[in-house]
């Protein structure tokens, strides 16, 4: 039996793990920008089918998966939010790719660092998770550097806000089914699979299809989408299941931050220095929460606060 502290250095780790994984995914989608947007999104549904199933199988798992999905047939409304987190991640995934395919990720990384703010403001209005007052503070320096970028940018980012929309209430989702996180992921993927098969078959019958057509690299890349999306996911889904939505929102800047590094450095995207200035805003505000989850300001705080 694992003790609390245990519990939440395990989660730590499994989200830090996944926001790492996924900081550094535009990297793979530059590989495969010749590749539509929709056509790599269909095998990244496929693929990570294929990957979550073979999961199953190896850790012995198949008899109670065979268990949870004949208890979804009886009672089919148990189904409702794995069909929604299903949706959402599938519309988040296009979008992310799409934008990094027509180099906008800059303003995708502007939606995960929008993001974080929703599932803090989620977790506390929906979940009723507390607050403390330095958390608070830094959620307000976070909103300020997000603010900054949103003035910046001259218009309303919408390509950054379906992002951060979308990945927020599916972070809500999973936070409240109460299925094992390999399970969930695998009906999440089976409940889209069918849309996914028939568009991979209509390129093939219409002969525009890059799988098996193009490169032997590029095939390769395709299948390979299937590890690159379900084990950050499966690790997102284990830290959720063990620390609060608020911590694991926060954590989220890791991500946005590694791709900004990458679009920036690697890619020579445009940062100003108005960017620059509201970065530091709310990475002051994720040292603050931080520290806010120390036992020194624990023991020094006040009481928590409900906002």
């Amino acid at each position: 039996m694992k003790t609390e502290k245990q519990t939440f250095v395990i989660g730590t780790l499994y989200s830090l793990g996944a926001y790492i994984l996924w900081g550094l995914l535009p990297i793979y989608w530059k590989w495969l920008e010749h590749v539509p947007a929709g056509e790599i999104l269909a095998h990244r549904i496929v693929w990570s089918f294929v990957f979550v199933i073979a999961i199953i199988y190896l850790t012995k798992k198949s008899t109670a998966f065979r268990q949870q999905l004949i208890d979804f047939w009886e009672y089919p409304k148990r189904i409702v939010p794995v069909l929604i987190a299903g949706v959402l991640i599938s519309c988040n995934w296009f979008i992310y790719i799409w934008a990094v395919n027509h180099n906008q990720i800059v303003e995708a990384s502007l939606g995960y660092y929008i993001n974080p703010l929703l599932s803090v403001l989620l977790g506390v209005i929906v979940l009723r998770e507390k607050l403390s007052n330095w958390q608070v503070a830094a959620l307000v320096l976070a909103g300020i550097g997000v603010s900054i970028l949103t003035f910046q940018h001259g218009e309303v980012p919408w390509l950054s806000i379906a992002l951060a929309l979308s990945f927020a209430l599916y972070g809500l989702v999973k936070k409240l089914i109460t299925l094992d996180s390999v399970f969930s992921l695998a009906i999440e993927t089976t409940l889209v699979l069918p849309i996914a098969l028939f568009y991979i078959a209509n390129l093939q019958g219409q002969e525009t299809s890059s799988f098996l057509t193009l490169s032997t690299s590029t095939t390769i890349l395709l299948i390979c989408t299937g590890v690159a999306t379900a084990l950050p996911l499966l690790f997102f889904a284990e830290g959720l299941q063990r620390i609060s939505l608020s911590l694991n929102g926060f954590f989220q800047y890791l991500a946005p931050t590694i791709s900004l590094v990458l679009a920036v450095f690697i890619y020579q995207e445009p940062f100003t220095t108005v960017q620059l200035i509201s970065f530091m805003f709310i990475w002051l505000g994720l040292i603050l929460f931080t520290i806010s989850n120390t036992h020194f300001v624990k023991a020094s705080e006040k009481k928590p606060v409900n906002v």
